[in-house]
């Protein structure tokens, strides 16, 4: 009765627009649950959501690949959890479940206008915050060798971005962090994995690291919403090592981009930026060591200078030089005659010349 009053009463499809608060797929379903809120961006950041209204969806396999195919190719992303949609529904009633939504079409223009509205509001509540500038006020050390990386262990860009450190001819060091780059569950895997990296400081008492690096490689773009969530890049933003991240993109920048300390492209652009680190400081030690030699060979120079005059001066006065130029020197008892009120009758003396010495006796 109630399911052909309806068919009666109300229109064939009807356009709704919510946010999918749960999303799941089985046997080639889809099935979510649409809400409607009243939340502000601070509020959402914070987890207190408010629903006005909940009510089932489910987009059968029929509808389901043409749809999402669609979707997906208009917005860059997939259908998640979070996502502001406007979906083409039939209304369905079933006796045991109840009212539903039965999808049949989607409009991907309001989803990607929702997701630039959230993107900016993110945006706007991070600079309101002061956290847009954070992670500028922290200081890259000289040496940059101690590397926290998180990253999926299987993931292609982990191995392109290891290989090019451990070929670099430089000792890096890099631990680590494993945690889903992709995906409903990656903003809470990221903020596991930063919590770890920020407990081995605590239980250490020195940070143990130089720098973090969040990198991604090899996935679709599709899977780049969670590194605009607010929460997640508030968290970096507040991070007490400098972060690098390298998520895998060329198309946009994401707001985690913004947030860190330095963004680059890909994992392999990160390591490249760490190797022309290293390189430009061994440049910077050759540039030293050469101003050193160059300090010290200066300063021999000046001193064999200074050890030639002395030689000089003291040949000036060398006594045979002197006996040589037609002088003679007197002594009497071996000391120097200076005046010939030092000298009485009947002293002995000795007259000394270039060739040898006259004993004498002063009459």
């Amino acid at each position: 009765m109630i399911g052909e009053a309806i068919a009666e009463c109300l229109e064939p499809t009807y356009w709704v627009h919510a946010e999918i608060s749960s999303l799941s797929e089985r046997g080639g379903h889809m099935y979510l649950e649409l809400v409607e809120s009243r939340d502000s961006a601070a509020k959402r950041a914070s987890g207190a959501t408010e629903f006005l209204a909940k009510m089932r969806a489910t987009c059968w396999q029929g509808n389901k690949e043409l749809l999402m195919s669609y979707f997906e190719s208009e917005t860059g992303q997939r259908l998640q959890v979070g996502m502001q949609v406007l979906v083409e529904a039939e209304v369905q009633y079933h006796a045991v479940y109840g009212l539903s939504l039965s999808i049949v079409g989607i409009d991907p223009s309001y989803t990607i206008g929702s997701m630039a509205r959230q993107r900016q509001q993110t945006i706007a509540q991070l600079e309101a915050d002061g956290l847009l500038d954070a992670q500028q006020l922290l200081v890259l050390p000289t040496l940059v060798r101690r590397i926290a990386v998180i990253s999926s262990a299987s993931a292609a860009g982990y191995g392109d971005f290891c290989h090019q450190l451990e070929h670099s001819g430089y000792h890096f060091e890099t631990t680590l962090f494993g945690a889903t780059m992709q995906g409903d569950g990656a903003g809470k895997s990221i903020l596991a994995a930063l919590d770890e990296i920020e407990n081995q400081h605590s239980a250490t008492g020195n940070m143990p690291f130089d720098i973090v690096v969040i990198i991604r490689g090899g996935g679709a773009t599709t899977d780049l919403s969670c590194f605009d969530n607010y929460t997640l890049c508030a968290v970096c933003a507040q991070f007490p090592i400098p972060i690098i991240s390298g998520i895998g993109h060329t198309r946009d920048v994401s707001i985690l981009d913004m947030v860190a300390h330095k963004a680059l492209k890909t994992p392999t652009a990160v390591a490249e930026w760490l190797i022309h680190r290293m390189d430009e400081q061994a440049a910077l030690i050759d540039q030293l060591l050469t101003r050193l030699h160059r300090t010290a060979e200066r300063q021999v120079l000046i001193r064999r200078h200074r050890i030639e005059l002395l030689e000089q001066r003291l040949a000036t006065c060398n006594p045979e030089r002197i006996y040589r130029m037609g002088y003679s020197l007197l002594t009497k008892n071996g000391k120097v005659v200076r005046s010939v009120g030092d000298l009485q009758a009947g002293d002995r003396v000795t007259t000394h010349l270039a060739d040898g010495n006259i004993e004498s006796t002063i009459l």
